[in-house]
């Protein structure tokens, strides 16, 4: 059975307080929810981690090494500058989707810009709860058993 981690970054345990009006109000649990139902459906399993601290997810991804087939990443705001996150990504070459609930090109001009995007197979934004789906979708397609 394939193994896929999905990181949440900063400030994503805040779904359904922070900015409703971008975020919706759904929660951080009903989102894990979601996907769970979707990995069930694809005949996959996943596991959860958020972190609020960049030396953390870090971590996270070298711990996945060897361990999960793929990463489903929305890092929050370290989309935009950290390096440490890319490195990271870079070193252990985990087939990698960048998640944004918002669509990061539509918002500030600082968020329109990932330094991540060049280590993952793709990036999908705007599309709220369902881009987690259809990132799953595509690392199941993408992965090979």
């Amino acid at each position: 059975m394939k193994k896929f981690l999905v990181i949440n970054g900063v400030n994503l345990n805040m779904l359904g307080v922070r900015e409703p009006e971008v975020y919706g109000s759904a929660t951080l649990d009903t989102l894990y929810e979601q996907i769970r139902k979707k990995a069930d459906k694809l005949n996959c399993h996943v596991d959860f981690v958020q972190s609020n601290y960049e030396g953390e997810i870090c971590d996270k991804i070298q711990q996945a090494y060897g361990i999960y087939d793929g990463i489903i990443i929305n890092p929050g705001a370290f989309t935009h500058y950290s390096y440490a996150i890319r490195d990271a990504l870079g070193s252990v070459k985990i087939p990698t989707i960048e998640v944004h609930i918002s669509n990061i090109h539509k918002r500030e001009e600082f968020r329109h810009t990932s330094v991540l995007v060049a280590e993952c197979l793709g990036q999908i934004c705007g599309l709220g709860f369902k881009g987690y789906d259809l990132a799953l979708e595509a690392l199941c397609d993408a992965v090979e058993d």
